[in-house]
C-alpha cells in the first residue's frame, strides 16, 4: 500500500482557518482507508456508495461550507448535519481552497476516482457563489440549504459540446421551471444527494444553474462503470423528463454573451480545471509512491559487467539506472507540484478578492491554470507509464500491485482536456497579451 506521497511542496503563509490542523489528519485517515482496498474496488467497478459513505463519515463534503451555515451551526463531532440523515464527524467546515486542494490531492493519490468525485463536488458547492446574484456574500444567508448542509453534489455547470446533443433546457412555468433533456456527467450520477446542472433557458437563452433532486421520478440515471479508467467516479448519463425546478433552486445564471460574464463568475471553470489538475498530480504522486515500494522490495540479479554491481546486489534499489529513472520521475513530479501550487495561490487570491476582481487579474489566473493543466497532464501520463517499465509484475491480476490502474486513471482524466488548446492560449497571452477566452466548457 502507498505511503505518504513522495513529492510535496511547502504551503505558503496564509491566514489561519478553523480546524486547519484537523483536515490533514482526517484526510490521511480516509486516504489510507481507500488505499487498503483500492485494487479490489477498481476491479469490481461498482458505484462508489461505500466510498462516499467514508467521505461523509469524515465530514469531507462539508469542507468548504462556512461553519455558520453548516447544519445551523452544529459543531459537535458526530452531529447530524443533513436532514436526509447523512451525518459525519464534521460539522466544522470553514476551510479555504488551499486546504480543499490538499484534500483532493491526498485522496487522489490513494484513489483517483474518489479524488475526482470530491474535487468536482467542491467546485459545484460554490455554484451559488460563482453564479448567484449575491455572489460570495454568504453572510447574507443566501446559500441554499441543500448546499449549506454539505450534501454530496454531482453534475456539471458547463455547456456540453454541441456534438454531444442539444443538452438541457429549462422552460418557465408559473411556479418555476421544467427541466428536460439528456446529459452525460463525469461524476456523481449514481451517488450524489443533489445534482447541479447548467441548462439553457428557453425564454432568455441564458445558461441557468439549477439544483435538482435525483430522487424525482422524472430523473433517470444510467451508470458508466465499464470505462478504461476513473471507474469509480459515479459517471453516467441522466435523462430529465419534465422535472420541476422551483425558483429557489435556480442558483444563478450566465449570460449568452461571454463578454458580459463577470470576471468573478469566469473563475468557475478555472476552479474546476485547477482541482482536476490536483487530481492528476495526486494520481502521479500515488503511482510514484507505490512504485517506489515495489522497487525497494525487489531482488533483481546484479549485472555482472556493471562496476557497482556488488552495491545493488546488496541494496537492490542501488541500481544506477533505476536511480536515474526515479530521479527523473521525482523531478517531474516536483515541477508539476510547483506549477500547480502557484496556480492555486493565484486562484485563492482571486476568490478572496471577490466581485472586485478585474478581467486582467482573471486572465493571469487563467494562464497559470492552463500551465498547471498542461504540465500535470503530461507528467501524470509520463510518470504512470514509466513506472510500469520500472516494476515487475506491475499489472498482474494475482495479488500484484496492479500499478496499471494509475496509468488508466491518468489517461482517462487527462483525456477530458486539450493540452494543445491550453498551450495556445498561454502562447497568445505571452506574445500578444491576449486574454484567454472565457468558456463555460471545462
Amino acid at each position: 500500500m502507498p505511503t505518504k506521497p513522495v513529492v510535496r511542496t511547502a504551503a505558503l503563509d496564509k491566514p489561519a482557518v478553523p480546524d486547519d490542523a484537523m483536515w490533514p489528519r482526517v484526510t490521511r485517515e480516509v486516504a489510507d482507508d481507500l488505499a487498503a482496498d483500492a485494487i479490489a474496488r477498481d476491479r469490481a467497478g461498482k458505484p462508489p456508495y461505500d466510498e462516499v459513505a467514508r467521505l461523509r463519515e469524515a465530514g469531507l463534503p462539508a469542507l468548504l461550507t462556512p461553519p455558520a451555515l453548516l447544519g445551523r451551526g452544529l459543531t459537535d463531532p458526530g452531529a447530524s448535519l443533513d436532514p436526509d440523515g447523512h451525518g459525519g464527524r464534521g460539522g466544522h467546515g470553514g476551510a479555504d481552497w488551499r486546504t480543499a486542494t490538499a484534500v483532493i490531492r491526498e485522496i487522489a493519490a490513494a484513489d483517483g476516482s474518489i479524488g475526482e468525485l470530491i474535487a468536482r463536488h467542491y467546485v459545484l458547492s460554490w455554484s451559488s457563489r460563482f453564479f448567484g446574484a449575491h455572489g460570495e456574500d454568504l453572510a447574507a444567508g443566501h446559500e441554499p440549504p441543500a448546499l449549506a448542509h454539505g450534501r454530496l453534489l454531482g453534475g456539471a455547470t458547463d455547456i456540453p459540446d454541441p456534438e454531444a446533443g442539444p443538452g438541457l433546457t429549462l422552460s418557465p412555468t408559473a411556479s418555476g421551471h421544467l427541466l428536460n433533456g439528456s446529459r452525460t456527467f463525469a461524476a456523481g450520477v449514481t451517488v450524489a444527494d443533489r445534482l447541479v446542472v447548467g441548462a439553457t433557458s428557453t425564454h432568455t437563452g441564458e445558461l441557468l444553474i439549477a439544483l435538482v433532486n435525483p430522487a424525482h421520478p422524472g430523473v433517470l440515471a444510467g451508470t458508466d462503470n465499464d470505462r478504461l479508467g476513473q471507474r469509480l467516479t459515479g459517471a453516467g448519463s441522466v435523462d430529465f423528463d419534465n422535472v420541476p425546478v422551483g425558483a429557489g433552486d435556480i442558483l444563478g445564471a450566465t449570460p449568452r454573451d461571454e463578454h458580459a460574464v463577470s470576471a468573478y463568475t469566469a473563475l468557475a471553470p478555472l476552479a474546476l480545471r485547477l482541482v482536476l489538475s490536483h487530481v492528476a498530480l495526486g494520481i502521479a504522486e500515488g503511482a510514484l509512491a507505490e512504485a517506489r515500494d515495489v522497487s525497494r522490495a525487489a531482488r533483481p540479479a546484479p549485472r555482472s559487467a556493471a562496476p557497482d554491481a556488488a552495491t545493488y546486489a546488496v541494496r537492490p534499489s542501488g541500481d544506477p539506472y533505476l536511480l536515474l529513472a526515479y530521479g527523473e520521475l521525482a523531478t517531474a513530479a516536483h515541477t508539476a507540484a510547483a506549477v500547480v501550487e502557484r496556480a492555486t495561490d493565484a486562484l485563492e487570491q482571486g476568490l478572496r478578492t471577490g466581485r472586485d476582481i478585474g478581467m486582467d487579474e482573471r486572465a493571469e489566473i487563467a494562464v497559470l491554470v492552463a500551465a498547471a493543466e498542461a504540465v500535470t497532464g503530461r507528467s501524470a501520463v509520463d510518470i504512470t507509464t514509466r513506472i510500469l517499465e520500472l516494476t515487475e509484475a506491475a499489472t498482474s491480476f494475482d495479488g500484484g500491485p496492479a500499478l496499471d490502474r494509475f496509468w488508466r486513471n491518468a489517461r482517462a482524466l487527462t483525456a477530458q482536456s486539450s493540452p494543445a488548446h491550453r498551450l495556445r492560449d498561454i502562447g497568445d497571452h505571452y506574445l500578444n497579451g491576449t486574454h484567454p477566452p472565457f468558456t463555460a466548457r471545462s
